[in-house]
Parts: structure tokens; sequence; C-alpha cells
């Protein structure tokens, strides 16, 4: 099966051809903790679950930020297929351009159990809004450098208190949805 294999810290995609078994994918990560990522139309993105808290380096897919290397295969419904992108429209949509003010969160988290794609629930004006920590990010990534500071500030703060990353950063995305109204 046709595949793409990015790796960050090299910067290189490659075409690679796997064979798709019970345990590819973790013995291509040597990890059994594994994110799916559903973000590219028709493909699945891959991802290390413990590339936050190794510090790996991060990148983006188009607005999708992914943290050590990924690996892509194509999606038909729910069957795994060759990965059918052309390789120079993967390369238009990656960016290792990663600002300051994701790196310095990206390390402060990766003193952290978290993990950036797991779902989290808010409400709002009785709706069920379904999140995740990466989108916190996103989100206080486009703020003003003054709300990018508290946001960094509350971060040490939490983790130096050993206060529960989670709470703290879903308190965040309550501050975020609100500000957005």
């Amino acid at each position: 099966m046709k595949a793409f294999a990015i790796n960050p810290e090299t910067k290189d995609i490659e075409e690679i051809e796997i064979e798709m078994k019970a345990n590819t994918v973790y013995s291509f990560f040597n990890s059994i903790l594994i994110d799916e990522l559903p973000t590219l139309n028709q493909h699945i993105i891959y991802c290390d679950a413990n590339a936050l808290s190794e510090q790996k380096d991060a990148f983006f897919l188009g607005e999708q930020l992914i943290i050590g290397k990924a690996l892509i295969i194509g999606q038909i419904g729910m069957e795994e297929s060759d990965a059918n992108i052309p390789e120079e429209a993967l390369l238009d949509l990656i960016d290792h351009e990663v600002n300051s003010f994701y790196k310095e969160t990206l390390a402060l988290l990766s003193q952290s159990d978290i993990n950036l794609y797991r779902t989290f629930e808010v409400m709002q004006n009785d709706e069920t809004i379904p999140l995740n920590i990466e989108w916190v990010l996103y989100t206080f990534n486009m703020a003003d450098d003054r709300t990018k500071e508290y946001f960094l500030k509350e971060l040490k703060k939490a983790l130096e208190t050993e206060n529960d990353i989670l709470e703290h950063l879903i308190k965040m995305a309550k501050l975020a949805i609100n500000a957005a109204q």
C-alpha cells in the first residue's frame, strides 16, 4: 500500500510501500500510543501520541498541528487504501515554520500528560461543543500578544501548582469561546 512518511526533523516526505497489518502503524512509530487524525480528505494521518512528551519537532499539515513523524495513508469509507494525494500537493500543505507561541506552549505542555487531539466538551448557550487542546492552541495563537502572554503565564502557573492541566485548558477553551461571541 502506498503511504507517505513525513519527518519534521529532516523536513523530508518519503513515499513508502507498507503492508497494513494489525501492528504496522505501531511498528512505524515504535509506540503503542498512536493518534489518528482525519484532517486530510480521504486520508488518515497517524502520529505518535508520545511525541509531545518527547519534545519532537512540530509542523503544520494545512492548519493541523502535528508533532513528530507522521504517516499518511488513504481511506475510502472505513477501508484503508493507497494514499492518493499527489506528493506536490502534500508538500504545498506542509509548513515547518512553527512560531514562538506554539514552541513555548508545546515545551510547557510536554511536562504534562496532555493529548492534543483527545476531545472534551464545553457547554455554550445550552449547546455542547466538542473541542480539543490543539483547537485551544490554534485559537490563542490568533489572539493579540497580550492575550498570548496571559495564556502562557497561566499555563506556567498551572504547571507549577500542579493543577489539572486538562481542566485548566478547558477553562481557557471556555474563555476563547466567550471571547468569540
